[in-house]
């Protein structure tokens, strides 16, 4: 079996988000995989669906949904079991292309953000590449990144100065990271900044980014963390799922 498959970045899902290469790569496409992840994020999966609807022609191909396994716990052993859990998607993705594809040919993937940046899509690939003929061309998309700084006018990074790019995982298991001074925080469904001491430290912080819905929130952390809290409950109920993102800075008494 030959498999062409295009990784599209679609930024935070809004149809403006995607370029006009993905628009073209999603249009050359036989199949469209579209990932579930069961009912309480049922909307990430229509999202994809209400794209594949306004920017595919009819009869243009198949838009397939499938199940995505559930990740063990991984308390312990989290390295271990992502790469178990990115082992079962791969055979999920052969099996749905399989199924519907089974000559091979051109299938795609709307992928949340960029899928050069922190996204596990070219990883799975890298284990479909194991089992079939597989070619594989990454269209990129507006980054999580891009959309909050775009969102609160400001640059990412100060003149002439680093950004460290993390996760809420590591943030709350290693704390502020040595050596820097702008941290930017992605993946992090725990609002790890709560684990950090407040002092001396601003917040820009960003949901549903680029969307008709987005929430930016920025400030001193010690001012504004429970604001972010409570909005950030207050819109997870309202839509079922919630993707934010935030950048911390170091600033001195001269900056805030």
């Amino acid at each position: 079996m030959k498999i062409h498959l295009s990784l599209i970045g679609m930024g935070a899902g809004h149809p403006d988000h995607i370029t006009r290469q993905g628009m073209a790569a999603l249009q050359r496409a036989q199949l469209v995989l579209v990932p579930h992840k069961g009912a309480e994020k049922a909307d990430l999966a229509e999202l994809r669906l209400e794209l594949c609807r306004q920017l595919l022609p009819p009869g243009n191909a198949v838009v397939a949904p499938f199940d995505m396994p559930v990740r063990e716990g991984a308390d312990i052993d989290y390295l271990g079991a992502v790469d178990r859990w990115h082992d079962a998607i791969a055979q999920i993705w052969l099996d749905t292309i399989a199924r519907h594809l089974p000559g091979g040919g051109a299938v795609a993937l709307l992928v949340w953000g960029d899928p050069s940046l922190y996204d596990s899509s070219l990883r799975i690939a890298q284990r479909l590449a194991q089992r079939v003929q597989l070619t594989t061309t990454v269209v990129p998309g507006i980054t999580a990144l891009q959309a909050l700084t775009a969102a609160h006018a400001i640059p990412l990074n100060d003149l002439n100065a680093p950004v460290l790019i993390t996760t809420g995982r590591q943030l709350r298991e290693r704390g502020w990271p040595a050596g820097a001074d702008t941290v930017a925080v992605l993946l992090d469904g725990q609002c790890s900044f709560q684990t950090l001491a407040p002092e001396g430290l601003h917040i820009w912080w960003g949901a549903f980014l680029g969307m008709p819905h987005q929430l930016c929130i920025s400030g001193p952390l010690a001012a504004v963390s429970e604001t972010i809290l409570r909005e950030r409950a207050q819109a997870r109920a309202r839509h079922g799922w919630i993707m934010d993102t935030y950048l911390l800075k170091r600033v001195t008494d001269d900056e805030t």
